[in-house]
């Protein structure tokens, strides 16, 4: 497989977690989204969206998005599950999966930003809109994983998988974590999985010396 990622995109880090909870192989891709890279004429024949991650499965199938590219694993290699057996465990983690990469993440997203700064906004402006959203739904997803192990237990799944990159991008946008006691202890337990390892930005081949 071939994985085209941006080492500090956290969608990216999300993939990259899930590929190596399973184990999987890959060939990283680097694309360099502050050179513009994503809206080349060749990356965009790959993916027209001009948007990292996107997957190129064994069969040569090219894959966009990263909650589609997730489930294509969890799928497609079922022996490292991600997601507990029953509807209603599954339907728990996919919730809090959701609250990042549907209610938190879109909001500061790069394009989001950017968009702020054209409309008019500075940066005290911006970081405070980034600091709302973040701590607003990082305070939901607190209250929704439990009070041992990883977010659901004692090994990680779908939601860590989440939970982990949004915390990377929190640390870079300067916010405050103290109060998530649960969200920390399953980031310490993250720090020390070499899963979470292999798969953070600073490991990745296109991280900057």
């Amino acid at each position: 497989m071939q994985l085209f990622s941006y080492y500090r995109s956290t969608s990216s880090y999300r993939v990259r977690i899930a590929l190596a909870l399973k184990g999987l192989e890959y060939q990283a891709e680097p694309v360099n989204l502050l050179k513009g890279e994503q809206r080349g004429t060749d990356y965009l024949a790959l993916n027209p969206q001009g948007r990292v991650p996107a997957l190129r499965t064994d069969a040569g199938e090219l894959l966009v998005q990263s909650p589609a590219i997730i489930e294509y694993l969890e799928e497609a290699f079922p022996q490292t599950p991600l997601l507990p057996r029953e509807p209603e465990a599954r339907a728990r983690v996919r919730g809090v999966a959701a609250i990042i990469g549907c209610d938190i993440h879109p909001l500061h997203n790069v394009s989001v930003l950017n968009q702020l700064r054209h409309l008019g906004h500075d940066e005290a402006q911006v970081n405070q809109w980034i600091g709302h959203w973040i701590s607003q739904g990082l305070a939901a997803v607190e209250q929704l994983i439990g009070d041992d192990g990883f977010c659901f237990g004692a090994t990680p799944g779908l939601a860590d998988v989440y939970l982990i990159p949004q915390l990377y991008a929190a640390e870079r946008f300067n916010i405050d974590l103290g109060g998530y006691p649960r969200i920390r202890r399953v980031a310490a337990l993250a720090e020390q999985h070499p899963a979470f390892q292999q798969a953070h930005p600073a490991r990745q081949p296109d991280t900057p010396d």
